[in-house]
């Protein structure tokens, strides 16, 4: 980008700058710290020039919005067309009290759902379970049945909203009660529009939330693309999760790399299915967290969109626009809330929203700042979401698009977060001999990943420690003072109200009706077929989320993990 002449003019006069003006200050009063790092621990230059980014290709590796290689952001206009998905995690008790929450947010301006469920549903347990004892709709919502789906979403029309769900092992079971929902509401399959998660690699790598095995559970996350395919295509049958690979620990390199790993290994179970890379590719979504190194976090998220780019091209074939530009949904990082002086939390909260609205994001999620001591309060919410609406109406952030481009610290972080992202990639698909599926299926069985992270983990831990990791109102800047805000306490009745809904269904529904569905399931996994529209039927007929669960657990076997010796 930069003519050779002109560089060697900059080259002598920083030269210059470094003896004449930066010396004599060093000398006299030094810096703070030997050493400056990003919370992933890597080092940044005092200052960046024109030189470290002299073989920077404009056209390949960075080119214009909305198009190849989208390291600029994957549509031309970006926010100036309209703003960023703003959404707020709702989730907690009964349906009837998230349904409450979910238009508390509408009406405050709030343009998605995003719903949180409780333990024994991501477990795929119904709530009167023995192990469900204590967890009934404490982190999340409870649901069994679809009956509680169809109070969940009570006076809201499913083909005007969109809506995340958070959950993995029993996605599926979710997914078809939202589609379920919509022939009940008369809203046709290819209107309804949302994100399911469902990202079990992601489970088995960080989140440790699981039923079967790794392998079944691909393939159920499989069918899901596949029946998203053919029938809600505007349906995000994946989300694609680093969040929780960073939450256990990891690096930013590590996290976009086991994610875009994960991502491909879905793309390519696809492909084996026989399906079109470019019929389910633009149907793929990410989920990245953004963490407290703005410019690091910034740069991840524009390395990851050249990477994804060029794989989905080089590596797959895709040939659509759509197929190869990445688009995620970004969350405030939860592991740097503090339960110490949990206001500081806003602050934390708005930076890291600020590195996704800058790193181009497509959906922000803003935590609470009391998140860190419960499921966040209603008056706490309003402020997360109000953070979002000021960056995006006040701080003209979202007037620019990509207005981070051209930095020679954004870039030169840029490129260097590309190379260490696809020196994993790399490994991982040597791993599984030319295959990233399998080698992600064999990291997962070595505790390839579960090393990574803890090494990442624990050097961070240490690095706070002794200081050189400054975290406000932990281990510098702390009071004595209590400053615990009211939070959110889920009523002890919760369960008790949760139980009789579900005894009631169970008492309502025709079992003969529930049994036929159950053995037609049972019968779908055995043969391989798409086990999507078995699901649905046994929700309509409104079998309960643990009885269908455990047909799969019934033929796969739960799945148990064995980490090999560090």
């Amino acid at each position: 980008m930069f003519d050779e002449h002109e560089l060697d003019a900059i080259r002598e006069q920083r030269e210059q700058w470094e003896e004449e003006t930066l010396e004599p200050i060093l000398e006299r009063h030094g810096e703070r710290r030997d050493r400056f790092a990003t919370v992933s621990n890597l080092e940044v230059d005092r200052l960046y020039t024109p030189e470290d980014i002299a073989d920077l290709d404009f056209e390949e590796e960075l080119g214009f919005p909305g198009e190849p290689p989208y390291t600029r952001g994957p549509y031309p206009t970006m926010y100036r067309g309209r703003t960023w998905t703003m959404r707020q995690f709702a989730g907690f008790g009964t349906a009837e009290e998230t349904n409450e929450r979910f238009h508390y947010l509408i009406d405050q301006g709030q343009t998605g759902l995003s719903t949180a469920f409780d333990m024994p549903s991501l477990m795929g347990l119904d709530s009167d379970h023995p192990m469900s004892e204590g967890e009934v709709g404490k982190e999340g919502v409870a649901v069994d049945t679809l009956r509680d789906m169809e109070i969940l979403f009570d006076g809201i029309d499913v083909g005007e909203v969109s809506t995340s769900f958070t959950i993995n092992p029993s996605a599926a079971v979710i997914y078809a009660m939202y589609v379920a929902l919509a022939d009940q509401q008369g809203v046709p399959r290819d209107e309804i529009r949302g994100t399911l998660q469902n990202d079990m690699l992601k489970e088995f790598i960080a989140q440790k939330e699981w039923v079967i095995p790794p392998e079944p559970s691909l393939k159920v996350v499989t069918d899901t693309i596949e029946f998203a395919v053919d029938e809600t295509p505007k349906f995000h049958p994946v989300s694609i999760s680093g969040y929780h690979i960073r939450e256990a620990g990891s690096t930013a390199a590590q996290e976009a790399a086991f994610t875009l790993a994960d991502g491909f290994a879905y793309v390519e179970d696809s492909i084996d299915r026989g399906l079109d890379v470019d019929e389910f590719g633009p149907l793929l979504s990410f989920f990245f967290n953004s963490h407290n190194s703005i410019f690091e976090e910034i740069a991840k998220f524009r390395a990851s969109r050249r990477i994804y780019a060029h794989v989905m091209d080089e590596w797959y074939g895709a040939e659509r626009p759509e197929s190869r530009r990445l688009k995620f949904h970004t969350q405030t990082a939860g592991q740097s809330l503090t339960a110490q002086q949990p206001l500081n939390n806003i602050v934390r909260v708005t930076i890291q929203a600020l590195a996704g609205v800058l790193g181009g994001t497509q959906s922000l999620h803003t935590n609470s700042f009391d998140e860190a001591l419960a499921l966040p309060s209603e008056k706490a919410v309003r402020v997360a979401l109000r953070t979002q609406q000021i960056i995006a109406e006040e701080s003209g952030a979202a007037d620019i698009v990509d207005p981070m481009g051209g930095s020679f610290a954004i870039e030169k972080l840029t490129n260097e977060m590309e190379a260490e992202i696809m020196a994993y990639l790399e490994e991982i698909k040597e791993m599984g001999d030319g295959s990233v599926r399998d080698g992600v299926l064999e990291g997962i069985d070595q505790g390839y990943y579960h090393r990574e992270i803890q090494e990442s983990s624990y050097e961070y831990q240490q690095r706070v420690e002794r200081g050189e990791e400054v975290v406000v109102g932990v281990n510098r800047y702390t009071i004595e003072e209590d400053t615990s805000p009211e939070i959110l306490h889920i009523d002890e009745t919760t369960r008790e109200r949760q139980l009789n809904r579900l005894e009631s269904v169970k008492a309502d529904r025709d079992d003969e009706e529930v049994d036929a569905t159950l053995e037609a399931l049972s019968e779908a996994i055995e043969s391989e077929e798409n086990v999507m529209p078995y699901i649905i039927d046994a929700v309509k007929a409104y079998a309960t989320m643990g009885e269908i669960m455990q047909i799969f657990e019934d033929y796969h076997g739960a799945y148990r993990e064995e980490i090999s010796p560090v």
